[in-house]
């Protein structure tokens, strides 16, 4: 049970992404992901009234955290999502792993200010990953993995 792959982003774009197992490498393209869960969280949101929570695929399913953040664009006022996501193994808890997702969340936007998050690409943002690996603790490893580290030594 582990975070495959962790990322935040803003709208359709994507802002930061760590892959953990190249196992999800196929899973979507980061361009089309964004869009998608984009797509998909404007839909549950206007015909649900709901919020995306758990995609459940064949062999993985993706938690997503987000909220609406509002900038200001041209003189009107704009509102985004900022949503974090993982890629998770099946099986894995999907309220332990929203937990994190909402510490990730928290994290950036305390150490980004809503202008930064807007103008900058996601290169930008590369000096985050070591606080998101830090977060996940040992969330990011497989079992197998997991074991292996502790009789490493």
């Amino acid at each position: 049970m582990a975070v495959l792959e962790i990322g935040i982003n803003l709208g359709t774009k994507k802002l930061l992404e760590i892959r953990y197992y190249s196992s999800t490498d196929n899973v979507l393209d980061p361009k089309i992901r964004a869009l998608f869960l984009n797509g998909l969280e404007d839909f549950i949101n206007e015909v649900f009234g709901d919020e995306i929570n758990v995609i459940s695929l064949s062999n993985f399913e993706i938690i997503c955290y987000y909220k609406m953040v509002q900038f200001s664009i041209k003189d009107t006022n704009e509102f985004l999502p900022l949503l974090t996501f993982a890629i998770i193994e099946k099986g894995t808890d999907h309220d332990f792993v929203k937990q994190h997702l909402k510490k990730v969340y928290s994290l950036f936007i305390e150490n980004y200010d809503l202008n930064e998050i807007f103008m900058n690409k996601s290169k930008f943002f590369k000096d985050f990953e070591p606080q998101i690996t830090e977060i996940l603790g040992d969330l990011r490893f497989k079992l197998e993995d997991r074991i292996r580290t502790l009789f490493k030594d």
